[in-house]
């Protein structure tokens, strides 16, 4: 692990804080056999079924071709079927199989884990004030809503 002193500049601690979180989650993912990179597409389809892939490429904020890939692979790995719908047999769209939706109730309490391990000692109120100052980070940068 890199060292770090707290008067570090905050882009370089954000960076720092980012990879190791990734990192414990990947390794938790890895022993249930999930690809890290399929996380993101797993959670999104968990909460919104059926998404063509461009839509899913916009809502993980990822180019449509690592989107394709990733949709492959996880189709090979029995998580996602493509379907078409009735009466639009051009576009397709992406939906969990009973597999993939099965993964949810093993795989968000490793990354509840994580979280609680990253803010392990923080109060609510530091817990909160953390977030906001993210969230005000990432708006400042223009990397999201509002």
């Amino acid at each position: 692990m890199e060292a770090f002193e707290p008067e570090d500049r905050t882009a370089h601690l954000l960076k720092l804080a980012s990879k190791a979180t990734a990192r414990a989650l990947q390794d938790r993912l890895a022993e249930h056999d999930v690809s890290y990179g399929h996380w993101t597409f797993l959670r999104i389809l968990w909460q919104q079924d059926g998404l063509s892939v461009t839509e899913l490429s916009q809502k993980a904020g990822v180019a449509k071709p690592a989107a394709v890939t990733a949709v492959r692979a996880m189709e090979q790995a029995g998580y996602v079927e493509r379907r078409q719908r009735e009466g639009n047999l051009k576009a397709v769209y992406i939906h969990l199989t009973e597999a993939g939706r099965a993964l949810e109730n093993r795989l968000v309490p490793l990354a509840v884990d994580v979280n609680d391990r990253a803010l392990k000692g923080m109060t609510q109120r530091q817990q909160q004030a953390l977030k906001s100052a993210l969230a005000r980070i990432i708006r400042n940068l223009g990397a999201g809503p509002g």
